[in-house]
């Protein structure tokens, strides 16, 4: 330091010397072609006088030694007016002529490159910087004990301090860019190291963010799980751990090992992390909070409120979710099922109308605070179609004053149901029946139904019910219990008066009674039920006979009235017999004449005849003739010509006493 004062002062005075009378004399001037002599090499000094006011100049050289300019005899001269030097130092240069004496030029301060090459390094090197972290920029020269002054250069721009580190203490986008540096010898000025390559520092305008990821959400009970902390594309990071009891309580810093950006935890809560790095520490943004819950070794049971086998669609169905232990807790629920578009919180998850969409599998758990139940064993709800009761009824032929059993049986069967009993009553405005609760019909526990004393023909339908609020089925298809009494409020008489009939006849069924509104109803052999007559006119139905036409036919009055039913049987075999037997039932000790006969030929001879698959008659007479019927006449009749079987017809038999009923 004392070295560079001195010099300074000695070229304070120097140049007060030279330049002190100078107003007069030509002026001198020394140009370098580097001011910089490279190792092993030199460097090319030219003096010239401007104004030239003589010619003829020579030029003399010289260089600082002690403070003073020193007439320099040693320098490789390549002409009057260049020199070669490959030291370092202060050089002038003055030139004389015959007449003249120029005043010494200014100095050129050359330096001399010693073969050292600095490196720039980054203190910490990592490779993304942050906005407002502390960063140093250090100059590196390895050999020898001299000791330096620096030179920094930053995105070409001369740079202070002159110091070996450049601190940059809270870094900024304009920090961003190419820093190089160089050393000059404290101990000779006029030596300096070559520049260092250059070493980039870009500092990111982004703020860093740590993201934690849970190994689980869920801590089994009695064990633990794993967090990680990271913070994406940069390294040095040192990480803090927070848990929170709550959402609004305080955070609470847990302390681990140095790095610390895994850790295991045994405890539910509220997790976040940060990461830390350099000196002062420098913080990244808090990561999201994740949720650990904790499993506790309490059982939970999923149940349905009606533990029936079948459900079905439209019934009110109630999950629930049963803990057993933990008493006193505030329980909010979970369930699984993944139709479930907003999962109740609550412990049941009643659906009002369930639909087949509905049916899965089931199962829940408890949560409170962060601490959750086991989910409990999957429950299985199966849906199925709205079931149609089917009722059958017994007998479906009636003797007078009979009694008549329905029974309702539901599809599927299952449990819990209540059932209700109608009887079918006529609306021929729109075509079908409308149905009225029979005498003690509703609700009643037994799948059965007893009608005494039933004397005519009527439709019945039954459904069933359950649940609360309760579901019902839909009504079963209407089922008939005919009777073939010709004494009721309305009667059915068929012509020609028999109940066996060719393919092709003309059959007219006419409804008969004090009533303005008729129609034909028909059961047929495959269980249909028809309810209109393709050919009414007026109260009488005309039939084109047809195999299809064979069935149970019976009417209803506009008023809900039934006539009497009868039987018609079609015959399909153009070349066999049929029976004639009369469609009503016989009064007991009357006389009644069955007969045998052929589509081309009314009146037979030698015909077979059968009771109950008993031959009975057997001689050349063409017809049975009972003068005096009774009860044990009744049975299936049928016939036989030529070896060919009629169909066999049932024909009735009723006491005198059953005339008045």
């Amino acid at each position: 330091m004392g070295h560079s004062l001195l010099c300074l002062l000695g070229l304070f005075l120097l140049s007060t010397v030279i330049h002190g009378n100078a107003q007069d004399k030509p002026k001198a001037e020394l140009r370098a072609d580097n001011t910089a002599v490279p190792v092993g090499g030199s460097v090319t000094l030219t003096c010239s006088v401007n104004p030239s006011s003589s010619s003829g100049w020579k030029y003399y050289w010289y260089k600082e030694k002690y403070g003073v300019p020193v007439r320099l005899r040693d320098a490789i001269v390549l002409s009057n007016d260049q020199i070669s030097v490959s030291e370092g130092g202060l050089y002038w240069c003055r030139g004389k002529s015959r007449r003249y004496s120029s005043e010494y030029s200014q100095f050129v301060r050359i330096h001399t490159i010693v073969p050292i090459r600095p490196v720039v390094a980054l203190y910490p090197n990592w490779s993304e910087i942050y906005r407002g972290e502390t960063i140093t920029v250090r100059c590196e020269i390895h050999g020898g004990d001299t000791e330096w002054d620096y030179e920094w250069e930053a995105n070409s721009m001369i740079k202070a301090p002159n110091q070996t580190e450049y601190r940059i203490r809270s870094a900024s986008s304009s920090n961003s860019g190419n820093y190089r540096c160089k050393g000059r010898m404290k101990s000779s000025q006029h030596e300096t190291t070559e520049w260092s390559d250059s070493v980039t520092l870009t500092v990111s305008t982004s703020e860093p963010r740590a993201t934690l990821t849970a190994q689980s959400s869920v801590i089994p009970a009695g064990g633990s799980v794993t967090l990680s902390c990271s913070v994406e594309g940069s390294a040095g990071w040192k990480f803090d751990w927070f848990r929170r009891d709550s959402v609004s309580s305080k955070a609470q810093l847990m302390r681990g090992n140095e790095a610390n950006r895994v850790i295991s935890v045994s405890q539910g809560g509220l997790y976040h992390c940060r990461g830390g790095r350099g000196d002062p520490v420098y913080y990244t943004e808090d990561s999201s909070d994740d949720t650990v819950m904790q499993n506790i070794p309490i059982r939970t049971t999923v149940i349905l409120q009606h533990n029936w086998p079948q459900i079905y669609s439209g019934e009110t169905v109630t999950v629930r979710c049963e803990i057993q232990g933990g008493e006193g807790a505030q329980w909010t629920y979970e369930w699984r099922q993944n139709k479930l578009n907003t999962p109740p919180t609550s412990n049941e998850y009643r659906i009002i109308t369930v639909t087949e969409s509905d049916g899965g599998e089931y199962s829940c758990r408890g949560r409170t605070g962060y601490f959750l139940t086991q989910w409990s064993d999957i429950i299985t709800l199966t849906v199925s179609y709205e079931p149609r009761p089917v009722l059958t009824v017994s007998p479906s032929w009636l003797s007078p004053g009979a009694s008549v059993t329905l029974n309702c049986e539901v599809e599927h069967p299952s449990a819990g149901w209540s059932f209700y009993w109608y009887k079918a009553v006529p609306d021929l405005s729109e075509k079908s029946s409308s149905y009225e609760l029979l005498p003690d019909g509703s609700g009643t526990a037994q799948d059965s139904y007893i009608i005494h004393g039933q004397t005519h023909t009527a439709g019945y339908v039954c459904r069933a019910g359950r649940g609360d609020p309760e579901y019902h089925t839909d009504h079963s298809r209407p089922k008939f219990v005919w009777s073939a009494d010709v004494h009721s409020a309305a009667s059915l008489t068929v012509s020609p008066d028999r109940v066996q009939h060719f393919t092709s006849d003309s059959v007219s069924l006419t409804c008969e009674g004090n009533f303005t509104e008729w129609r034909v109803r028909k059961f047929s052999e495959d269980g249909r039920l028809y309810s209109d007559c393709r050919r009414m006119t007026g109260s009488t139905c005309d039939i084109n006979t047809s195999k299809s036409d064979t069935g149970v036919y019976w009417c209803e009055s506009g008023s809900g009235e039934f006539s009497s039913a009868v039987n018609i049987t079609v015959q399909n075999d153009g070349n066999g017999p049929i029976l004639v037997s009369p469609v009503h039932p016989v009064t007991e000790g009357a006389s009644v004449n069955l007969s045998c006969s052929l589509r081309t030929q009314k009146i037979l001879s030698n015909v077979f005849f059968y009771h109950n698959d008993k031959l009975i008659q057997n001689d050349t007479r063409g017809e049975l003739k009972i003068s005096a019927v009774s009860k044990s006449d009744e049975g299936f009749y049928k016939c036989q010509y030529s070896g060919r079987e009629s169909a066999q017809s049932w024909m009735s038999v009723k006491g005198e006493q059953d005339q008045n009923i």
